[in-house]
């Protein structure tokens, strides 16, 4: 498995992963699932200040992505950021999402990134088809720490689901902060 910075090029791929997540599960909350051409979009809005990542399988198919959003508008958040990982269904549980999340975490703290945030989707049926806490679970593996809930926030498939909030502290805070720093600025790091 390769991981690399996405670009452009890998949308089609990327909403082809994607988009069964949108039509089939609440995980989501998007109704449509978006093409190839919005999929670019928002690849290259993302790496104008933060990083995307792709993994590939040895044939050089994405099978899972992660990238990085803002938290919230004023700068005081800076140094914070939400969290967004999608994989393959084919390809779930077997160690992607946990290797990407990694890899974008090493690039997040070059950023000057303290603490990370996940948005996942919950139900208190446990019958529902559409979402499970398997998201919750993974992210509590990797040190995620729920802190918490909005209960029945998002209307999908006729149903009402709640988001819980996960957070994860990247490294201790440092007493002088330096700035954030936007990822093209790290890229040409690497």
């Amino acid at each position: 498995m390769k991981i690399r910075v996405a670009t452009p090029a890998d949308a089609e791929r990327i909403a082809e992963i994607y988009g069964p997540y949108v039509e089939n599960t609440a995980i989501t909350f998007e109704y449509k699932a978006p093409d190839a051409s919005e999929m670019a979009k928002r690849i290259a809005k993302t790496l104008e200040t933060y990083p995307y990542l792709v993994a590939e399988d040895d044939d050089g198919i994405v099978r899972g992505y992660t990238y990085a959003g803002r938290f919230r508008v004023r700068e005081a958040y800076d140094h914070c950021v939400e969290m967004s990982l999608y994989v393959d269904s084919d390809y779930r549980k077997s160690g992607i999402g946990r290797a990407l999340y990694a890899e974008i975490e090493k690039l997040l703290l070059m950023q000057n990134i303290y603490v990370v945030y996940a948005n996942v989707t919950f139900t208190n049926d446990k019958e529902d088809t559409h979402v499970t806490d398997d998201s919750i679970k993974f992210h509590k593996k990797l040190g995620y720490e729920l802190i918490g809930k909005h209960a029945d926030c998002g209307y999908k498939f006729g149903n009402w689901y709640g988001v819980c909030w996960l957070e994860k502290n990247l490294s201790e805070r440092p007493e002088v902060v330096e700035p954030f720093i936007p990822f093209p600025r790290i890229k040409e790091k690497l």
